[in-house]
């Protein structure tokens, strides 16, 4: 679009009156001044995370970048409110909801309580993450693999952001950044 402006304002078409390219020049401007405002705010965002040890150790997680660590850094803290990593994802709303009849339980889609933008921010962390997670040999690519041959990917997608949203709480009670383990020998 950025490009088709240019053109528009560079060769204006006959039909376009002087007021229409003027308002056109003026929504490129905005968007020029939007785009820089957008470059430092994201600066701003990585010099934060870098600088803070326990944002650091969470961006060593695959799909958690500076956005996510910083936000779920302010949104959490050092992770001590919650006693387990499922306790963290059922906060965020990443857990299954369930039905039980007779005695048998059955999962359901996820409860999507709890922390809106975390949930969503990890959802699109675990969505960019997930092909080339899937295609390492390590013990979460073996799952991912078996996920997808059995589920849609979407539901594989929200799985992932559960496990990670699990690494994470790890990551944070353990004062340790994430290790990829490749898989045991056999």
């Amino acid at each position: 679009m950025a490009r088709e402006l240019s053109d528009v304002l560079s060769n204006p078409a006959p039909e376009l009156s002087s007021r229409i390219l003027l308002l056109i020049e003026d929504i490129v401007d905005d968007w020029n001044r939007l785009d820089a405002r957008i470059a430092a705010f994201d600066k701003e965002i990585v010099a934060v995370a870098r600088a803070d040890e326990a944002m650091r150790r969470l961006t060593s997680i695959p799909g958690i970048g500076p956005i996510n660590a910083t936000a779920l850094v302010a949104a959490i803290g050092d992770a001590s409110a919650f006693t387990k990593g499922r306790d963290l994802s059922a906060w965020l709303g990443l857990v299954p909801k369930q039905a039980t009849t007779g005695g048998k339980p059955r999962l359901l889609g996820i409860t999507k309580r709890g922390n809106r933008y975390l949930r969503k921010n990890l959802v699109h962390g675990a969505r960019a993450v997930l092909p080339r997670l899937a295609a390492q040999d390590t013990r979460i690519g073996d799952w991912l693999r078996g996920m997808l041959a059995r589920n849609h990917k979407n539901v594989v997608v929200v799985a992932l952001a559960n496990k990670l949203a699990r690494i994470c709480w790890a990551v944070l009670t353990g004062q340790q950044a994430f290790k990829h383990e490749a898989k045991p020998a056999h």
